[in-house]
């Protein structure tokens, strides 16, 4: 926790990842990644295999689950496809982890600015806010032509610039090394969730040192800075 109380301004932003820390979509990815993956005849994979390919964008996703070897140009092929299946199920299964709700409406409350970026496709992280958080968090942010995927800090940079919040008074929350890159990358401290598709150990091991074991933990994180 450290880094959070070295912070000279007061906190007024908190930049949230989307999958595996505000909601639960594991289950949507799973099914829509083995959709896709049956149709072009290659082996499916558990749930829990997919917890950890998971995280640095659908592509990185999909070379992560097909055998060595794979050609980009199946790869190119097969991105549409599962894309279009997501779209058409992102809502099946997903639905935000128990309390976070309550947590999105308590930082409202407290005058927060808030945001969400994610390396999930666009028009799904769009989509998946409205449904879920259109009242209580301010934008949404997802992967899309001239903007860098995550770890890079662009779509954070963008977040801040359109919420009007500086790097001083921001506070970054996700659940993965990924996160804790694009945290580390934009200049912001980083709080890791160990709901999401990570454990403590591993997320220690990439560096991470301040954990929110429940949703409600953030907040008493928050005001303690």
């Amino acid at each position: 926790m450290n880094e959070l109380l070295k912070r000279s301004s007061a906190i007024t932003t908190i930049v949230f990842d989307m999958d595996g820390t505000v909601l639960n979509t594991l289950e949507d990815l799973t099914v829509s990644m083995n959709y896709v993956l049956s149709k072009f005849g290659m082996p499916e994979h558990k749930l829990e295999e997919y917890r950890l390919f998971f995280g640095n964008g659908v592509g990185e996703a999909l070379r992560l689950s097909l055998p060595e070897g794979t050609s980009e140009d199946i790869i190119d092929e097969m991105l549409p496809v599962f894309k279009e299946h997501y779209d058409a199920h992102c809502l099946d299964k997903t639905g935000p982890y128990d309390g976070i709700l309550d947590v999105m409406r308590e930082l409202k409350l407290r005058g927060y600015k808030t945001a969400i970026v994610s390396n999930k496709i666009d028009s799904a992280v769009k989509e998946l806010h409205q449904r879920f958080f259109g009242d209580s968090v301010d934008i949404a942010i997802g992967e899309q032509p001239g903007i860098n995927r995550k770890p890079a800090p662009d779509m954070v940079n963008l977040a801040l610039k359109e919420l009007g919040s500086s790097k001083e008074e921001s506070v970054y929350i996700g659940d993965s090394e990924v996160d804790f890159m694009t945290a580390e990358n934009s200049g912001l401290p980083c709080i890791s969730v160990l709901w999401g598709f990570r454990d403590k150990d591993f997320l220690i091991e990439q560096g991470a040192y301040c954990f929110a074991e429940k949703p409600q933990d953030i907040i008493d994180i928050l005001i303690s800075i």
